[in-house]
């Protein structure tokens, strides 16, 4: 797995002309950079006697970015995977009728998997959004521009993972579940573009 592997694997890899990891990669791991930003704004802000009034919303926050931060780690693995499979499906052989019929079933089954992964990345995202949003209201305000930082890089990854839903979804013939898919990221990218500047307004504002 990538994340268990000196970091210039990942982007000598990424900088490569190996199709994985790609756009889908690089997304979560920039949610997961902002989620654990959250965890250091919480971190920062654990057992300070200042601001003993939140140490209960703190230990939450801390759980939350880091059962995010997990999540979108694991991620990153992920979107190389589903796209090993779209490529494999598209490689399947189409000398016959049987086999045309049998590749174009296997290709639309890969790219709805394929954009199930982007779909959540952009779900997490907007939850590190959220949870930052917490750690610049309550968290140390020594490290509210970290708070800051986080939110721009959940939007970021979240308008990321959009990009690579759309191209997935692009391909897909299933109309339902291509509205579905599409019309919930819209609410994520407008939730998150929202959170951003608020976060950021309320971090400028503590930074005086």
């Amino acid at each position: 797995m990538y994340v268990e592997k000196p970091m210039i694997v990942f982007l000598d890899k990424l900088a490569s002309r190996s199709p994985e990891p790609g756009g889908g990669s690089v997304s979560a791991l920039v949610g997961a950079l902002g989620a654990a930003l959250v965890s250091m704004v919480g971190n920062l802000t654990l057992g300070k006697e200042k601001y003993a009034d939140v140490q209960d919303q703190v230990e939450e926050l801390l759980k939350s970015s880091e059962k995010a931060r997990d999540q979108l780690q694991g991620l990153i693995q992920k979107d190389t995977e589903v796209y090993a499979d779209v490529s494999a499906a598209f490689k399947m052989p189409r000398d016959t009728e049987e086999q045309k019929a049998e590749r174009a079933a296997r290709v639309q089954e890969a790219l709805k998997l394929a954009t199930e992964v982007p779909f959540e990345i952009a779900e997490k995202c907007l939850e590190v959004a959220r949870l930052s949003e917490t750690a610049a209201e309550i968290g140390n305000v020594g490290a509210v521009s970290d708070a800051g930082v986080a939110v721009l890089l959940a939007e970021a990854a979240a308008q990321s993972a959009a990009l690579n839903v759309k191209i997935n979804i692009n391909g897909i013939e299933d109309v339902a579940f291509c509205e579905g898919k599409w019309s919930r990221i819209q609410e994520i990218l407008e939730e998150t573009a929202e959170l951003r500047d608020r976060v950021v307004r309320v971090t400028y504002e503590k930074l005086g």
